[in-house]
């Protein structure tokens, strides 16, 4: 009876050291979970016991710390859940965020699963947007360059000095090139559209090709409280010809209250934008056409000057690079300084995430005791956030388990010790006469 529960003892302590050992051997993996074994005594209706088993192995899903790479495609969980991957039709689930990017665009890790996420709502179209939510697919990366975009929309802020004089020769005078030919003149006589003002300030528009144009903005005080401004593309304007020439077709009036603030654009009360129809050339679509709003614009008594400008257009860009975002939305980054999403890594979180299979490759397989996975965005609810050019490495803790090897290595010692005893006490027994 003795050899069989000395010997449960020894097989027990075995798998204690090897999952000790296995343990050891990926402290240094990346997004590995370390394991303990769980005992029981084994009894068969006595009251000595027949020795003891292993009732089961336990995966401690506790975080590992978080180390920072500086490799943008270096991705660790901060908090709860997992990467989902898949690899011929089969999905499994990782805490290792170790990927490259195939030539064909697809995200994968080093045995050649491709992460998943929240795909284009359109597949067909390379910049249409995320559609979070529905059945995550394997993310990949389009190539294509970015197309240009035309300027729709320009908001700029100005100051105009109050001070400054409404009489012309105060003012500075310019002679700007009309965008029409006159048919009265000759085929190469410039015809050029003059007038004075007080201030003027450029910024840069793109038309439908991505072209650069620059646009200038003149100001010209006309009395009290009251400003004209006119708007040239490349250094022309838009003027009737045939009014000799004297029709500035992007001519607005702007008008100020006696706090200094924009009252009027065009003489209605409460607007602030122009509509500006600017020809241009060079094949791309004949007139540019944008909002010029000039919401916050000011009238005081200090230098004109230009304090704010955005626009929204911009020329057409190569594809440079890719990050990752907080909450797991892969941003391709171009050479016009523009990003767009490509989509967005999705993780996935068990009730009991001690019941998932390992799989090996720092994979785990869903089974019944994990229950349904959930799926969900990062940074949402249950899940963590996602840390790019960081890794999570293995939560071994390499001390607890170096006292743990010396543990099961006593434990197998004295196993073999009582399998000693056992002998020498059946020798003797063998030599009674």
């Amino acid at each position: 009876m003795g050899f069989s529960q000395a010997l449960s003892g020894v097989n027990a302590a075995s798998q204690q050291l090897d999952v000790v050992g296995n343990n050891i051997a990926n402290s240094q993996t990346s997004g590995f979970k370390s394991s303990s074994v769980q005992f029981a005594d084994v009894f068969a209706n006595s009251q000595i016991g027949l020795g003891t088993r292993v009732s089961g192995v336990l995966q401690d899903f506790s975080n590992g710390n978080l180390e920072t790479t500086g490799r943008n495609l270096d991705l660790a969980i901060s908090g709860t859940g997992f990467f989902r991957f898949e690899q011929d039709g089969q999905v499994g689930y990782s805490r290792n965020g170790q990927l490259t990017m195939t030539a064909d665009g697809d995200l994968v890790n080093a045995q050649g699963a491709k992460i998943m996420g929240y795909g284009l709502s359109d597949p067909n179209d390379s910049f249409s947007s995320v559609v979070a939510g529905g059945q995550p697919v394997a993310l990949n990366i389009p190539a294509d360059d970015m197309p240009a975009n035309a300027t729709s929309e320009v908001k700029a802020t100005f100051n105009l000095d109050a001070s400054a004089s409404a009489d012309a020769a105060d003012k500075q005078s310019a002679s700007i090139v009309t965008q029409e030919d006159d048919p009265a003149t000759a085929a190469n006589e410039r015809v050029t559209f003059d007038f004075d003002y007080n201030y003027s300030n450029s910024y840069t528009a793109y038309d439908s090709l991505g072209n650069a144009r620059n646009v200038t903005t003149y100001f010209e005080k006309t009395g009290d409280n009251n400003w004209t401004a006119r708007v040239a593309i490349d250094g022309k304007m838009n003027v009737d010809n045939a009014a000799a020439p004297t029709v500035d077709q992007n001519a607005f009036q702007l008008v100020f209250n006696s706090s200094g603030q924009l009252e009027s654009v065009d003489g209605t009360a409460n607007n602030t934008t122009k509509a500006l129809q600017l020809p241009v050339d060079g094949g791309a679509t004949t007139t540019l056409n944008y909002d010029f709003d000039l919401k916050g614009t000011t009238q005081f008594a200090d230098d004109s000057s230009q304090k704010t400008l955005v626009q929204d257009g911009y020329t057409s860009g190569s594809l440079i690079g890719i990050s990752i975002a907080d909450d797991g939305t892969v941003m391709r980054n171009y050479t016009n300084e523009k990003s767009a999403a490509a989509g967005q890594i999705v993780l996935a979180n068990f009730r009991n995430p001690e019941g998932l299979k390992a799989s090996g490759d720092n994979m785990w397989a869903a089974t019944s005791g994990s229950g349904a996975e959930v799926v969900g965005t990062a940074g949402v609810g249950q899940f963590g956030s996602v840390e790019a050019e960081t890794l999570e490495s293995s939560n071994v803790d390499l001390t607890s388990e170096l006292v743990n090897l010396i543990i099961a290595q006593r434990n197998y010692q004295a196993n073999t010790n009582s399998i000693r005893t056992q002998s020498e006490v059946m020798d003797q027994i063998a030599q009674l006469r």
